[in-house]
């Protein structure tokens, strides 16, 4: 169930290693590349409770969220097939934003597919698994550049535009994504609602613009406290790895390559740097997704990913002390370890704590907490860049670790709630309870 997962983190994986680098070879200013990035929080807040709320209330031939992964899947792969192609910056940034929404509307339902299947005690595993397909994916996606240049000795004679490598792991990633998630659309089974004439009757109440208008602002209200004590957790958590999507490539190719323009040979050798690291962070989350359950039974969940923060957090901090590029490596250890975390464990933290049924909706909500501070972050960072850190990219990746150092303290905060797996059966089967989507 959790195989698509590969290849939506394939696209993201590409799509964090290059972007910013895309949008440098078409003339964007590192002070610009914020605003340039507005689409990734903007349209999953938009996106996500709309999509978490019809994937709620959806059932047919595929099922209730399986029709969503192989929706985003398509438009997905077509995005990532057109973007190194696009000539002109205004050009990438619309095809972002059609990647973001696709990717967007792939991954929502899929945490909620997860626990729809999955009885209370295997979803801490089940997420965990999740962690692992994304980490493997991103390794593949973020080293795949590399690779293609230093062992099977791809070149290209062009310097001022988006290197062919890049191209081929843009076209590999289309392949991915689009082939997983049909994979798991055609090989994973929902298990259909008991009382079908009850779930229609649902389904007239929550659907249509109004309708789920008015579901998106109830849930609002009447979110769970373990939810908004998380909301302050993935703010901060997200934001550090927001300046690391951001910033962290061209800040390798620019601060500790010394590359001095896009069309430089070292600038290259910077991003592809960039994309073994970005590997080897993935890395470490995938082998860390292992060992997060024993982590969280020997202590809790909690204080598993306050830990996990803080190792993230040192780890990008110190960045700012690495002596030469190899050494980067070994931050990436801290960061892969908080990577892994915060792809499990909040969600893991607050599926007990969610009504029955209405899983996909508030997921979608606490999405919302995620993409706030980001969209905030894009449209003051450039400012913060050209007036207070002199456009040091470096600088932007370290304030990055310190928001993962404000958000571990403040995990310690959550009250955890035990999963009730008692639901309706009027509506879902009797293993079928909270759903949990990004």
């Amino acid at each position: 169930m959790n195989i698509g997962f590969f290849g939506i983190q394939f696209g993201w994986g590409l799509q964090m290693a290059n972007t910013s680098a895309i949008f440098e070879h078409l003339g964007a200013n590192a002070d610009q590349i914020p605003i340039l990035w507005l689409a990734a929080p903007l349209t999953g807040l938009i996106v996500q409770p709309i999509i978490g709320n019809l994937s709620d209330n959806t059932w047919g031939l595929l099922g209730r969220r399986r029709p969503y992964f192989l929706i985003g899947a398509i438009f997905g792969s077509l995005a990532l097939l057109w973007m190194p192609n696009a000539g002109s910056l205004w050009m990438a940034v619309s095809l972002l934003w059609i990647l973001d929404t696709a990717a967007n509307i792939s991954m929502e339902p899929f945490r909620a597919f997860v626990s729809d299947l999955l009885p209370p005690k295997q979803r801490t595993k089940g997420f965990a698994m999740q962690s692992l397909f994304i980490g493997l994916g991103a390794v593949l996606a973020s080293a795949m550049p590399w690779v293609l240049s230093n062992i099977f000795g791809v070149h290209d004679s062009v310097t001022d535009g988006v290197p062919l490598v890049v191209k081929i792991s843009f076209y590999t990633g289309a392949a991915f994504f689009l082939g997983t998630v049909v994979w798991t659309v055609f090989t994973t089974e929902e298990r259909p609602p008991r009382d079908m004439e009850a779930f229609r009757e649902q389904q007239e109440r929550r659907l249509g613009v109004g309708a789920t208008a008015r579901e998106i602002m109830t849930a609002f209200q009447q979110m769970p406290t373990t939810m908004r004590q998380l909301a302050w957790v993935q703010a901060f958590s997200w934001l550090g790895m927001y300046c690391v999507f951001l910033y962290f490539p061209p800040a390798v190719a620019h601060n500790l390559f010394g590359a001095g323009n896009e069309s430089s040979p070292l600038y290259s050798q910077g991003i592809e740097w960039a994309g073994i690291c970005i590997a080897a962070y993935n890395a470490v989350c995938f082998g860390i997704s292992f060992l997060l359950p024993r982590l969280a039974a020997a202590t809790s969940r909690p204080i598993a990913h306050a830990l996990c923060l803080t190792c993230g957090g040192l780890g990008l901090i110190s960045l700012w002390f690495v002596p030469s590029p190899g050494w980067v490596l070994l931050p990436m250890v801290g960061l892969g370890v908080a990577w892994s975390s915060i792809l499990s464990l909040p969600y893991a933290m607050l599926a007990g704590a969610l009504p029955a049924r209405k899983g996909g909706i508030y997921m979608g909500i606490f999405n919302m907490f995620i993409v706030l501070p980001e969209i905030i972050i894009s449209l003051g960072l450039g400012w913060i860049m050209a007036n207070l850190l002199d456009n040091d990219r470096l600088l932007a990746v370290v304030l990055g670790g310190v928001c993962f150092l404000i958000a571990a303290p403040l995990t310690l905060r959550v009250e955890e709630v035990t999963a009730q797996p008692t639901v309706s059966a009027a509506l879902q089967p009797s293993l079928e309870s909270e759903a949990v989507s990004k």
